[in-house]
């Protein structure tokens, strides 16, 4: 990150954020500015990157940093002897205006989690971010010392499966899942009113990404009923009480467990 806040780009100031691993963050600031462009990873090892163009019919000059800050960054980081040997930008945005968590849903929430990018995601729909360490163990450790007090819903992250999944790695990412489940124990002594084990997406291990398949979700609470078997897998939880739902429908579920609503349904 210091190798690349080093590079000069015309006419547009940028800065450069380290995340985890191998992420970061460009931030680019000047008039004219637009998220509106195509990305540079070609989603191939061994590729180069894409250039950059503007989406049809917008300025070029976004698409324009955003390949010489790539050309140059190849050189800084090759000038400098680094491990890492060039950049890849997906992910443009602007700023955005969404709608805060816990106004919607009358909750008042907290966030831990090990991993940055979901501690910004947190911020950005308005939750409180509790400070933690890098470990789901340090998560759990701060839920246990914050869980009674101000908060009555708490966001908790767990990254390693999904990195195993991205490594293609079929034992790791059963290892780590186990040693969640393990974890969940910590969790369950809390007493919570409603638990919900949840993903983002689906990474299997055999296509190395995320993907497309449906992800499974378990809710527990006073008013859960019987799942169709012992298993927290897509199957069992494709047969389950819930069935299949989209993913907008899952809150509603849960501040139905929780009694936060006045009626549910029209």
């Amino acid at each position: 990150v210091k190798l690349l806040n080093r590079i000069e780009l015309d006419k547009v100031e940028f800065e450069v954020y380290p995340v985890m691993d191998y992420r970061f963050v460009l931030v680019l600031r000047g008039e004219g500015i637009s998220p509106n462009i195509t990305e540079t990873d070609p989603q191939v090892e061994g590729e180069l990157p894409n250039k950059s163009e503007p989406l049809p019919g917008l300025p070029n000059m976004t698409a324009n940093a955003i390949n010489e800050f790539t050309q140059k960054a190849t050189g800084v980081l090759k000038g400098a002897g680094s491990e890492a040997n060039g950049v890849l930008l997906r992910g443009f945005s602007g700023l955005p205006s969404i709608p805060q968590f816990g106004a919607s849903y009358g909750l008042t929430p907290a966030a831990i989690a090990a991993y940055p990018m979901y501690r910004g995601l947190a911020q950005l729909v308005g939750m409180d971010v509790i400070s933690c360490e890098s470990t789901f163990e340090s998560e759990l450790r701060v839920l246990k010392a914050n869980y009674v007090g101000k908060f009555d819903y708490f966001f908790i992250h767990y990254k390693l499966a999904d990195s195993a999944g991205e490594d293609g790695d079929f034992e790791m990412k059963i290892k780590k899942l186990e040693e969640f489940d393990a974890h969940l124990e910590c969790i369950t002594a809390l007493d919570p009113e409603v638990l919900v084990v949840c993903g983002d997406h689906a990474t299997p291990s055999y296509t190395s990404s995320h993907s497309w398949h449906p992800v499974p979700f378990l809710i527990k609470s006073q008013y859960s009923e019987g799942a169709a078997g012992a298993s927290f897998s897509e199957i069992s939880c494709r047969l389950g009480s819930v069935g299949s739902i989209n993913a907008e429908q899952l809150m509603l579920s849960v501040l139905a467990h929780a009694g936060k609503l006045n009626k549910f349904g029209p």
